[in-house]
């Protein structure tokens, strides 16, 4: 075994959790900052919905996910297993071959605490910086912050030797932008927006 280094993982979901497993096996000192209060990502359904629809407004209150309740996997289970850990059908669960949100993050969940994850996950610290601070050892400035009050957070910072980013894509929307968009009669909207409140509107929905 090589060298032990002292890493923090910025997300617990599906790529968070892989790579603390990884990291782990290696004999490196892991540290994993989630925002929520579960390990899943995208996967951990919110059925809140942003009161912009376009995630534009920079002082809005963000939803953590962007999955709507009646989602399915677009992948078989089979495809969505690990190497050393297939997806399998469990008889108390969803067993379709194409199965719903909730079966993939009881997976997730069932992943992170059969390998021992949960005990190096710190729920509720969202990260809001990370600086590379000395070039030569390489160490790096990881600032998180905790919400003590419903007006206060508390904010602190820690040294690193490596850091890994898996935070995902599926916070910020990618607006649609093309001549004469202004003059058609159409929504853009988050996939967090309930869509039977839009049955009557023509819809720009893609991956964000």
């Amino acid at each position: 075994m090589g060298q032990s280094y002292n890493v923090a993982v910025i997300g617990a979901g599906t790529a968070g959790l892989v790579t603390a497993r990884e990291l782990q096996r290696e004999g490196h000192r892991v540290t994993v900052f989630e925002k929520a209060n579960k390990v899943g990502g995208t996967w951990l359904y919110d059925s809140l919905v942003e009161s912009d629809l376009l995630g534009l407004d920079p002082n809005r209150e963000i939803v953590h996910s962007s999955l709507y309740k009646s989602l399915r996997t677009n992948l078989p289970r089979q495809v969505m297993s690990f190497l050393d850990y297939p997806f399998v059908k469990r008889e108390s669960g969803d067993t379709r071959p194409f199965p719903g949100h909730e079966e993939v993050l009881r997976f997730l969940q069932d992943f992170a605490r059969d390998f021992g994850l949960m005990e190096l996950i710190r729920f509720g610290h969202e990260v809001i910086r990370v600086e590379l601070v000395d070039e030569v050892s390489h160490e790096w400035v990881v600032e998180s912050r905790t919400r003590e009050t419903e007006s206060r957070w508390e904010s602190k910072e820690e040294v690193f030797e490596a850091v890994v980013i898996c935070n995902g894509k599926n916070t910020e929307p990618k607006v649609a932008e093309f001549p004469g968009i202004s003059l058609m009669p159409l929504h853009q909207l988050s996939v967090t927006a309930t869509a039977s409140k839009y049955m009557n509107i023509v819809s720009l929905c893609g991956s964000w």
